[in-house]
This record gives structure tokens, C-alpha cells and sequence, in this order.
């Protein structure tokens, strides 16, 4: 029996990068699995590819920013699949540049799809999952969360926003039988990644092939952030509550 069996799981952000690797992993491992992601996402095409492969998917589209979206989408989830009872708050974005030249309207954008994001689905899903019985909320936070990079003040303080909220909604709800915790990734090997590079280097930030083999080793594979918050999000972390698990290959420890 899979690890998730008997679970549903929405994942924000599902249709790429770790996003997509954890809805393949989580419908792989017996979960039926909600992608919520943007209108022109590849959703539709992942979940087609889940079905043919023997698992359950849906894609349900929102922005996760807007309150109306994800109201929306949150109850189409729950009346195709039931009551969610993991849920992997992974929607975001990056930006880097300047903090001098930062402009209210980035840091709004940041904020609302990172940070915002995150509380709407949350509020949304929570009722359902605690009438359910429990469940198990993941938040992808970033080392950005504990370690500041220069270009990336707005970036870095909706991580540590990510991280606060996973460990609140532990505290407020574990008497409830929820679980939140938060998993980290390092630099990653995603477009999402590979930009974030990008973006730093045009700023004159060290994050060179030799620079990331010396932080921690090599870029860290979606695979890999998809296989630590399925440990978060089955019951084998039943007593794991409100922590921060980096996947970083020792990136924080230095």
C-alpha cells in the first residue's frame, strides 16, 4: 500500500518544477492528487499523464492570489475528490535585484503570490481537513528563510514569512490533529532555479558552478524536495510537527 494512500492531496503550484514532482510522487505513492495551478500551466497535460499512468489527478486552475480563485477551486477540489487532508502549500515566485530599486508593486506581487497565497488556501482548505479529521499541511519555505542573499531581501523575507506561518499553524492546530511543517530547498535544478541564477549573477552575486559546489555541493534535484515532503505529508512523521526540514546537503549547517 502507498504511503498516501487513502489521502487527498492539493499541491499549489503542482504543474512544475517540485510542484510536479511531488504530484507525481504523492499520486505514485496512493494519494488522489489536486493540482492547483495557474490557467496557463501545464496542469491539465500533468494530471492527463498521472491518469494514463495509474494514478488519480485533477487540475483545478487558480491564482493563487486572488481569494475568489482559490475559494473556487478549493471547493471544485473537494466536491471532485472530498475533504483535502495533505496539503502542500508550494506556489511561488522569485525576484532579485536591489532593495533600493525595489518598487512597492514588486514587492505586493512577491508577497501576494508567496505569502498571501499560502493563507488563502490554507483558510480554504482547513475547515474541510479539520472536519475530516486531520491532516498534514506542507509549506515550501527555502534556505532563504534563515540565510540572506544579497538582491534578495524581498524574496528572502516571504520565506521567512513561509516559515513562521508553517510552525503558528502547528501550535494553533495540533490539538486538532493537524500537522505544518516546512520543507527548504537549497539552489534547485528547476526553471524556477536555474532563473533565480540567473537573476543573481546579473547582479554580480557569486552563485557560479564552483560557488554552489562549495555551498552545498551541487544544485539539489525537484526529486529530492518531492521525497521530503512526502515524509512530511504521510504518517511516518506523525510526531513531527512544526519544523523546518532543509534539503540542502548541509548548506544552513556551515
Amino acid at each position: 500500500m502507498g504511503r498516501l494512500q487513502g489521502k487527498v492531496a492539493l499541491i499549489t503550484g503542482g504543474a512544475g518544477g517540485c510542484g510536479l514532482a511531488a504530484s507525481e510522487l504523492f499520486a505514485k505513492e496512493g494519494a488522489k492528487v489536486a493540482i492547483l495551478d495557474l490557467p496557463g500551466s501545464d496542469g491539465e497535460a500533468v494530471a492527463a499523464r498521472i491518469n494514463e499512468a495509474g494514478g488519480t489527478a485533477y487540475f483545478f486552475a487558480a491564482d493563487v492570489a486572488n481569494a475568489a480563485q482559490v475559494e473556487r477551486a478549493v471547493r471544485q477540489a473537494e466536491a471532485h475528490f472530498g475533504p483535502v487532508t495533505v496539503l502542500m502549500n508550494h506556489a511561488g515566485t522569485i525576484a532579485a535585484g536591489p532593495f533600493l530599486e525595489t518598487t512597492e508593486a514588486d514587492w505586493d506581487r512577491l508577497m501576494g503570490i508567496n505569502v498571501k497565497g499560502m493563507f488563502l488556501v490554507t483558510k480554504a482548505v482547513l475547515p474541510g481537513m479539520l472536519a475530516a479529521g486531520g491532516g498534514s499541511i506542507v509549506c515550501t519555505s527555502s534556505i532563504s528563510a534563515v540565510v540572506g542573499t544579497p538582491m534578495e531581501v524581498a524574496y528572502c523575507t516571504t520565506k521567512g514569512a513561509c516559515h513562521m506561518f508553517a510552525r503558528a499553524i502547528a501550535v494553533e492546530y495540533r490539538d486538532r490533529n493537524i500537522r505544518s511543517n516546512a520543507v527548504c530547498p537549497g539552489f534547485i535544478g528547476t526553471a524556477h532555479g536555474l532563473r533565480e541564477i540567473e537573476l543573481l549573477q546579473g547582479h554580480g552575486v557569486d552563485v557560479s558552478e564552483q560557488a554552489i559546489a562549495s555551498m552545498q555541493g551541487r544544485l539539489c534535484a525537484p526529486a529530492e524536495v518531492a521525497a521530503a515532503a512526502l515524509f512530511l505529508a504521510s504518517d511516518e512523521s506523525s510526531f513531527v510537527n512544526g519544523t523546518h526540514l532543509f534539503v540542502d546537503n548541509g548548506y544552513t549547517a556551515i
